[in-house]
């Protein structure tokens, strides 16, 4: 497979910069393997069945993206350059690896003065990326985080414009539970708690796992032959309640839906080897592409995707290229907003039927 082969027009008025009001308004385009339909998010438990499954992923986005200044001594006295440094990973011996702009601006061991309480060293290097060891640990460096930092939303808006206060809340799904994440598993920026409780009393059930997102999720792909990518690793985890549960949903025919590509690497991760899932934790860097045997999944609610992306290879991978391309180009057609703050869609490889 050649990246080309995941290549489509996209306007770029088509991205979105600010999320529907309320979460739920956004639009949604249901889709079988023959048949789709265009409709809105709060019609999701319409399109769901009692005893179905959805996989939720409770990470929590930190404000890691930072902007500071570093001060060097020279000759003439102290020379200072602004430094952007997006978090993008702790490291077990308590440091961070971290996205710096202009990397090369900053010599090994100099300092970047972020807020009056918050600052870091640049330690190492390597592959593009920075380690920066924090002067603060543990809730002292997250309370200093929380008040220096912005959250880190992804290129392509924050090409568009700033971070801002709204984000705060706009890029944080409403059940995130465990600080760690870089990116928001954006899929789940639809859901708000009518929602969630009009799909409880269809009867839905409700699993939550974790994986925490990393900067790496926007890199793109930059080899034109797609086997030859490597995925960034991301930590993740499946309870054994939460395997149980899926398990259990599976065994007695519901359908086990993820929100969003990330809950669906992690459980198909969970599940390699022995195709049946199972507690698990460490790091994955799962990479899908079509021709991937799907050993939990039945279907999939996700955004719209970057042209050329793992994602757009992913969700090709569920429904086959041919098809994925031409519902991406009748979105293009109807206006669908695309990327994280964008429109949703159901991936239903198992065809459309409507229960309402």
């Amino acid at each position: 497979m050649k990246l080309s082969d995941f290549d489509f027009d996209l306007p770029d008025d088509l991205i979105a910069t600010r999320p529907a009001r309320p979460r739920s308004s956004a639009r949604m385009l249901v889709a079988g393997p023959e048949a789709h339909a265009d409709a809105v998010v709060t019609d999701l438990p319409g399109w769901l069945c009692p005893g179905d499954r959805l996989v939720l992923n409770d990470t929590r986005v930190i404000p890691a993206r930072l902007f500071g200044v570093r001060r060097r001594e020279t000759g003439q006295g102290a020379a200072e350059a602004r430094i952007e440094a997006t978090l993008a990973a702790p490291t077990p011996e308590g440091t961070w690896q971290a996205l710096i702009r202009p990397l090369r601006k900053l010599r090994d061991g100099e300092e970047v003065v972020f807020s009056p309480a918050l600052s870091a060293r640049l330690v190492g290097r390597g592959g593009g990326m920075a380690e920066l060891a924090f002067n603060l640990t543990g809730a002292a460096f997250d309370a200093a985080l929380a008040e220096a930092g912005a959250m880190p939303l992804p290129p392509y808006i924050a090409a568009k414009r700033a971070a801002d206060a709204a984000d705060r809340e706009d890029y944080q799904s409403v059940w995130a539970a465990r600080p760690g994440a870089v990116a928001a598993p954006t899929a789940s920026l639809h859901f708000d708690a009518p929602l969630l409780d009009a799909l409880a009393a269809r009867g839905v059930g409700i699993t939550r796992v974790t994986l925490h997102v990393g900067a790496g999720t926007f890199l793109p792909v930059k080899t034109d032959d797609v086997s030859a990518h490597r995925m960034h690793a991301e930590w993740g985890e499946v309870s054994a309640a939460a395997a149980g549960e899926i398990a259990a949903t599976r065994d007695a025919g519901g359908r086990v839906i993820p929100v969003g590509t990330t809950a669906l690497r992690l459980i198909e991760t969970a599940a390699r080897g022995t195709g049946r899932i199972a507690p698990w934790r460490g790091d994955t860097d799962i990479f899908i592409t079509p021709g991937f045997r799907f050993a939990v999944t039945d279907a999939l609610i996700t955004n719209f995707h970057l042209p050329r992306s793992t994602l757009l290879m992913l969700v090709s991978a569920l429904m086959g290229r041919a098809r994925m391309l031409a519902l991406y180009r009748h979105a293009v057609r109807e206006r669908y907003r695309f990327f994280s703050y964008g429109d949703a869609s159901l991936l239903l490889p198992g065809g459309l039927k409507r229960q309402i």
